[in-house]
């Protein structure tokens, strides 16, 4: 090859290695696409919007304690949806595995909210829920399959992942009760084959998701981690549920309410924690929030706005009377839950948390200059 040749070559890669890479945008995420938790501190957490926790046509994973308030937060999406512009068409599906949620959803929430909660399956006028894994995917892909048919999206609730069984599981136990009755050596242990399954399913619906705009959330149980590792707690199914997860949310109880009633403390309610601590797709950050869930009310989001608002030092405090800067009010912790419901502040008030929210996010970032 020719001196001048190459000399030509070796100016055109100096070009194109001097020229600025093209800056690829990251998609604007709209309010609008995003599903409410019936939690301001949760739609931060999971996407920093006051107003939305949830994106469309994606997978969340949500891993808490007995009594943290798993099941009232999925109910809560539901309710949230249907007053919605977006989600108010949706089915909303509710998988109830353990046949544990014996919530009257009309007293807690509304009618409607009662009417048009359904189940994965009908057969013979009853409901059908899944029993197996399998049949929880098989389930899912028939809802993906309606909702691309009908054009209608879906949100769908599988509580809990810990209560499916599988296929391999009920074969090892017929295995291990023949071998038993035979009086011979049982045939190996259990092992439910849901890690297997969870890899090979997730996976496979998350297309469908996307395309029609879906939303699953799947959610386990904790258990104490008795291997090793500095994390006390751990959960079931295989890393797929984490792997393929938009957010990992996890829950735990950090105390009680009680109550004085007729001269005893009564227990009333539970203080929630709220965090990724695992994985958050949606903004890469990993945050922490607090609520409060009564049996008799469901969350508490005035309250809890109220609580952070207080303990942030964005709202003062004198004894019990709270200066609640933007309502141009001086008032008890109660009487300010009152002010803000009968005057119909709720949305204003999450605004405020919203702005906290976005202060203390904008303190806490390196003020360096940028590297690239």
């Amino acid at each position: 090859m020719k001196k001048t040749n190459i000399t030509r070559i070796t100016k055109q890669i100096e070009k194109v290695a001097n020229e600025p890479l093209e800056k690829k945008k990251k998609p604007i995420i709209k309010t609008e696409d995003l599903l409410p938790s019936g939690s301001t501190l949760l739609n931060l957490v999971c996407s920093n919007n006051p107003f939305g926790a949830f994106l469309k046509g994606k997978y969340y994973y949500l891993v808490g304690d007995s009594a943290s308030g798993k099941t009232f937060l999925s109910m809560t999406c539901f309710a949230e949806a249907l007053r919605h512009p977006i989600f108010k068409e949706y089915r909303l599906i509710y998988d109830n595995v353990e046949d544990g949620m014996l919530i009257d959803l009309e007293k807690l929430f509304n009618a409607d909210v009662a009417e048009k909660v359904e189940p994965p399956g009908m057969e013979d006028d009853e409901p059908v829920f899944s029993f197996s894994i399998e049949e929880f995917y098989y389930h899912l892909d028939d809802a993906l399959i309606k909702s691309k048919e009908e054009e209608r999206p879906f949100i769908y609730v599988l509580d809990s992942m810990d209560g499916l069984s599988s296929v391999a599981e009920v074969e090892k136990f017929e295995e291990h009760k023949t071998a038993h009755l035979k009086g011979t050596k049982s045939p190996g242990s259990y092992g439910d084959g849901k890690a297997k399954k969870n890899s090979e399913g997730i996976r496979k619906i998350l297309k469908g998701l996307n395309s029609t705009g879906s939303i699953l959330i799947i959610i386990s149980q904790t258990r104490d981690n008795l291997g090793f590792g500095h994390e006390k707690k751990t959960r079931s199914g295989g890393r797929a549920l984490i792997f393929y997860a938009t957010t990992v949310i996890w829950s735990s109880v950090t105390g009680k309410i009680k109550k004085t009633i007729k001269g005893k403390l009564r227990h009333i309610g539970n203080h929630i924690k709220l965090e990724t601590k695992t994985k958050n797709r949606v903004t890469g950050e990993l945050h922490e929030g607090a609520v409060d869930i009564y049996p008799s009310y469901g969350i508490d989001d005035t309250g809890s706005c109220i609580d952070y608002l207080v303990d942030e030092k964005w709202w003062g405090q004198i004894e019990k009377m709270i200066d609640a800067g933007g309502f141009n009010v001086c008032m008890s912790r109660e009487k300010l839950i009152e002010h803000i419901e009968e005057n119909d502040l709720y949305k204003h008030l999450q605004r405020i948390t919203g702005e906290c929210w976005k202060e203390i996010r904008k303190e806490s970032a390196l003020k360096r200059k940028k590297r690239y």
